[in-house]
């Protein structure tokens, strides 16, 4: 019988420095922040594209197992679903939507705090931990962690039935990623 093979994960995020403090593209006057909201399961498609294209993108990827014919096979699939996160030129946005691909671009305000938000977000993934995507998060109360491999990061937390969560959200977008919360220190964070 063949062996199916495996296929190594899809580039998350272009440059490699793009979450480095400050963000070297953040610089590029040209270049701003922009959501493409795309078509089903054409995140990956896109990103390609603009990794072909040199485009600095972020595109959060997590892995999930599953179980196929008795083997167990691990996919990376995208945090939040019809969602790539570009810091493109206003040609480069353009190009993008041409590709049919990508349902609309959303143009960001705020492109500190969208920044700010998918740093924490990549920093979250790195730590390997089982990430749960969170979807229309309902407000609750703001922590900053104290100790452990997420010193500094801020966010929310949520109750649920099988604990504590902690999660952190691209506000923009109106979802977010959540770690359970083991023996983390948390304080109130302050504005």
């Amino acid at each position: 019988m063949p062996r199916m093979p495996i296929l190594p994960a899809e580039t998350a995020h272009f440059p490699e420095d793009l979450f480095a403090e400050p963000s070297p593209t953040m610089t590029d006057g040209d270049r701003a922040w922009c959501v493409l909201h795309t078509r089903p399961r054409q995140e990956k498609s896109i990103a390609r594209d603009l990794l072909d294209r040199q485009v600095p993108f972020y595109l959060p990827l997590i892995a999930r197992r599953n179980r196929v014919r008795g083997r167990v096979l691990t996919a990376h699939i995208p945090l939040f679903t019809s969602y790539v996160f570009v810091l493109a030129s206003e040609a480069e946005r353009i190009r993008a939507l041409a590709t049919r691909r990508v349902v609309r671009s959303i143009a960001v305000d705020s492109q500190d705090l969208l920044w700010r938000d998918l740093r924490q977000i990549q920093r979250l993934i790195a730590i390997g931990a089982p990430i749960t995507p969170e979807d229309k998060l309902a407000p609750g109360m703001e922590v900053e962690i104290q100790s452990g491999p997420l010193t500094g990061l801020r966010g929310k937390i949520l109750r649920t039935a099988s604990g504590q969560r902690f999660v952190v959200q691209v506000d923009f977008i109106q979802r977010g990623a959540s770690v359970e919360l083991d023996d983390f220190t948390l304080t109130m964070a302050r504005s």
